[in-house]
């Protein structure tokens, strides 16, 4: 009986250690993924929403000072055809 429990014993450690190398094949894997998507993203020309935002608001501003210009301009002119 005393053997049993050894193969067991032995068995059950070496089921503990395979997962101990699993979890850490599973967070070199995850490193190395983050590392090759941080590298890929770092490539690209993307923009942080803070940028976007703030080229959106300076766009909606200019629209705004365009519609303005229009209005005076096609008013001033307005004025010259009376």
């Amino acid at each position: 009986m005393q053997t049993r429990n050894k193969i067991l014993d032995d068995f059950s450690q070496l089921m503990t250690n395979a997962m101990g190398v699993a979890q850490g094949a599973k967070d070199e894997a995850e490193t190395a993924l983050k590392s090759v998507m941080d590298r890929w993203l770092a490539d690209r020309d993307f923009v942080t929403r803070e940028e976007f935002e703030a080229v959106r608001a300076m766009a909606q501003k200019a629209r705004e000072e365009n519609e303005e210009l229009k209005k005076r301009l096609d008013a001033l002119e307005a004025v010259k055809n009376a």
